[in-house]
């Protein structure tokens, strides 16, 4: 099946290389209509073209069925768009400005509000600000920040809002236990088993933007307390463009990607790939206290390391969107994903007596090689009826991916030297397939006030997780295959899901509401002969969203959902590691699922030049599934076991503040702070009964300088509190300056990561006999270089017939 995928690949962007173009000065203005309450579109509302200084319309049209408008063929200038609808306040859209450039303007979603508080015209600018906020969601608009450019996925997440990505890119909503990453709506589970693999190499210039969405209505997978979502871009201008773009650090990452697209009237077709390199570089150190409850007894390990690794990754996508007919559409595309990483640790185990006295010294010695690769294939079919305006969907996913790793412990002691080295070898195969099929109607009900959705989805998802360990036997000088740590483990997933949602509009309120059911059924075995066949559950998840505005100023709005956070293959798999024998870690596969009840009240307030958005969360789960730390003290040797636990439940209220400021044009500032109180409550251990504050905060200032030059600069801070301890994160900052040629066509950026110092993690944790206290720090301090050049050709498109 994958040759011929990729000979329909190679197909698609021969045809695009070939595809004729001419250069013409003609621009093209689009977007969409829908009203302020509830975001339907409104079909036949009537869209005007005037130039600049104009009183008459230069050209006028209507929005069709799902309040799309489209004008085509104008010649480059400064426009206004106004938008009118009975019973509605005009909306005007000044500067819209055509170039060469930018020959085709998305306007986006303007949204009409009722007329009864204010008959007076809304006026807006075209220019999207970098942030928008929304009552149950924030979408960062990627191609309006200047850091984005020349960079990835995992670039771009650590300055969205309410998005933290932790030293591994993990990407996480702040105060979320668990979120789900989606790629153009649906689960980057059947990406990558690994989605820090991916948003490594994601070009930022693939990305449109990234929504996120602290309580996913009833469309979305149950999985998760929230969602981020990545909106890849589909295409651009009429014609063949696209842009190729490199950049290159100081600490010797590189980054290479190209992207381009050929639209015509009824397809378009896609295609882009990148290249990534990266050097990392990190010391670490952890200081332990052990508590010998039996002898009444303290002693320490304290333990210093460092490491350097090398990662290469490249991703290739290819993509085709046919509007077969008026009615019909179909939309193919793929993606493969490829890395390479390599690693060398050392690390130094100190031994330390009550006294702090140094009874051992152990070396370890830890080399690591290994590969990925990911390919998924996936279609989408819709249906369209031109009366009611019905919509069916009908989408295919396939996914394989494949991970192998090798790993070399080399361990001896130099303090006693007498003591005997190891020697150790750790084998790792994991592969994965998958497969999702959904079915999607929606329906404008009640003379298109209202719409209706519903759904079916099936989703199957199998892990194969293969590990071998081998201890060398210096006497007989051979490896021996360790048979306590070595398994495979089999893991099968399949759910079956089904929902409705029923979305009501009037004048100045709107309501969604929706119910979600989701049938699990799953299964896993161990080489060992260990079955498991959980038992088939039904989960429901309803939805409810409730928005209020007054004056076109001020909106409220209340949510509330319902979550799950299913265990998977990562958390139940009972494999041990134990490549560092004082501190091992392994799965628990007796966990089951854990829910969570969210709620959140917003509150909006918007100026010509401002926007304020506080947000109140309470979120209560139970069956928290967290990872958690043992010590047993045997002989004076303190060993700490880490598996995962339903640790109880937790209480969560958080607060979020979100503003913005742009006194002009050329000035946009905006900060958020988000502060969350957690309340844990456990009958598994009573130390986990505790309270803690996490805390994220950043400020972001973007700025239009004369000469096309641009500055845009962030500063966060983030930690967070988990059952046993706390995680801190120190200060990190970015900075970048961009100036544009050759006609706005080359872009030359100049960015500054972290140029107060190196990015430090802190860890606190404790338990009834320890306390720990660990520190690291990656060379993130990095000054790097960009170019970027945009590409653009316009099809010939004949000129609207002027008025008589």
């Amino acid at each position: 099946m994958k040759k011929y995928l990729f000979l329909i690949i190679g197909f698609l962007f021969n045809l695009a290389a070939v595809s004729g173009y001419t250069a013409v000065d003609k621009g093209v203005i689009t977007g969409k209509v829908v009203e302020e309450v509830g975001a339907l579109p409104i079909p036949s509302a009537v869209v005007a073209v005037y130039e600049t200084g104009s009183e008459r319309p230069f050209v006028t049209t209507a929005t069709d069925e799902n309040g799309f408008f489209k004008f085509e063929a104008l010649k480059y200038g400064t426009y206004k768009v106004k938008v009118s609808f009975v019973g509605f306040a005009s909306l005007s859209v000044n500067e819209v400005i055509l170039t060469e450039k930018n020959a085709e303007r998305n306007l986006g979603t303007l949204k009409l509000g009722s007329d009864q508080n204010n008959l007076s015209e809304v006026t807006i600018t075209a220019e999207k600000p970098v942030i928008e906020f929304a009552a149950d969601q924030i979408t960062y608009n990627v191609d309006k920040s200047i850091l984005a450019e020349g960079s990835t996925a995992t670039d771009i997440l650590k300055n969205v809002p309410m998005v933290q990505v932790d030293i591994d890119g993990n990407a996480t909503i702040s105060g979320k236990r668990s979120t789900r990453i989606f790629i153009d709506g649906k689960p980057s589970d059947y990406m990558t088993s690994n989605i820090a693999d991916l948003l490594n190499v994601l070009p930022s210039d693939a990305i449109e933007k990234i929504e996120v969405m602290t309580n996913p209505p009833a469309r979305y997978s149950g999985d998760g307390e929230g969602i981020i979502n990545i909106v890849m871009k589909k295409g651009f201008a009429i014609g063949f463009n696209g842009n190729a773009g490199i950049t290159a650090g100081l600490q010797g990452n590189t980054n290479m990607n190209t992207n381009a697209a050929y639209r015509s009237k009824n397809y378009s077709l896609t295609g882009g790939a990148a290249y990534r390199s990266n050097i990392g570089r990190s010391t670490s150190h952890s200081y332990r206290e052990n508590f010998d409850l039996v002898k009444d007894t303290t002693f320490y390990y304290d333990n210093y390391s460092n490491s350097k690794s090398n990662n290469n990754g490249g991703n290739f996508r290819a993509g085709l969107d046919w509007d077969i007919s008026p009615q019909q559409n179909l939309r193919v595309s793929t993606n493969f994903n490829t890395n390479e990483n390599s690693s060398r640790a050392g690390t130094d185990f100190n031994f330390l007596s009550e006294e702090l006295a140094l009874r051992r010294v152990r070396n370890q010695l830890s080399t690591s090689g290994g590969n990925s690769h990911n390919f998924v294939f996936n279609t989408d079919y819709s249906l369209k009826a031109t009366e009611s305006g019905a919509k069916l969907s009908l989408g295919l996913t396939y996914n394989n991916s494949a991970n192998d790793y090798l790993r070399l412990l080399d361990q001896h002691y130099t303090l006693p030297v007498t003591a005997r080295p190891s020697l150790r070898e750790n084998t790792t195969g994991i592969g994965n397939e998958g497969l999702t099929i959904n079915l999607d109607y929606d329906r404008p009900v009640f003379k298109k006030r209202d719409q209706l959705e519903a759904g079916l989805m099936y989703n199957y998802r199998k892990n194969n997780n293969d590990m071998l360990v081998r201890d060398f036997d210096f006497d007989a000088q051979q490896y021996e295959i360790a048979e306590k740590l070595s398994n495979e483990f089999l893991y099968n997933e399949r759910i079956l899901a089904g929902y409705a949602s029923y979305n009501y509009r009037a004048k100045a309120i709107g309501v969604k509401t929706g119910l979600r059911a989701e049938l699990t059924d799953m299964d896993f075995d161990l080489s060992t002969g260990d079955s498991y066949n959980i038992k088939p559950y039904l989960s429901l998840f309803p939805t409810i969203a409730i928005n209020r505005f007054f004056k076109k100023r001020y909106n409220i709005g209340a949510t509330y959902s319902v979550r799950i956070n299913r265990p998977r293959e990562n958390t139940l798999n009972p494999q041990i590691n134990d490549n560092d024998t004082l501190n091992v870690s392994y799965g628990n596969p007796d966990l089951i699922p854990a829910y969570t009840h969210q709620m959140d009240i917003s509150f909006g307030a918007f100026g010509e030049k401002w926007s304020f958005t506080p947000r109140l969360s309470y979120s209560t789960s139970s069956g928290v599934i967290e990872r958690y730390r043992a010590v047993s003290v045997v002989n004076g040797v303190a060993k700490s076991e880490t598996t995962y636990y339903n640790v109880g439940s937790n209480d969560i209220f958080g607060l979020v503040l979100i503003g913005n400021y742009r006194p002009n044009k050329k000035l946009s500032t905006n900060a958020n702070l988000t502060l969350t109180q957690s309340n844990y409550k456990s009958a598994l251990n009573s130390a986990l009964n505790r309270k803690g504050l996490s805390l994220r905060s950043a400020f972001g200032l973007s700025m239009q300088l004369p000469l096309k030059t641009a500055f845009e600069a962030n500063v966060n801070y983030a930690n967070d509190v988990n059952a046993q301890g706390r995680t801190k994160g120190s200060i990190t900052s970015s900075m970048a300056a961009r100036k544009m040629f050759l006609k706005n066509r080359l872009y030359a950026r100049v960015s500054i990561s972290d140029p107060f110092g190196k990015r430090n993690y802190t860890l606190f944790s404790e338990g009834s006999n320890f306390r720990l206290q660990s520190y690291s720090a990656n060379n993130t301090s990095n000054v790097s270089l960009s170019l970027n050049y945009r590409f653009t050709k316009i099809r010939k498109v004949p000129p609207p017939p002027k008025a008589n």
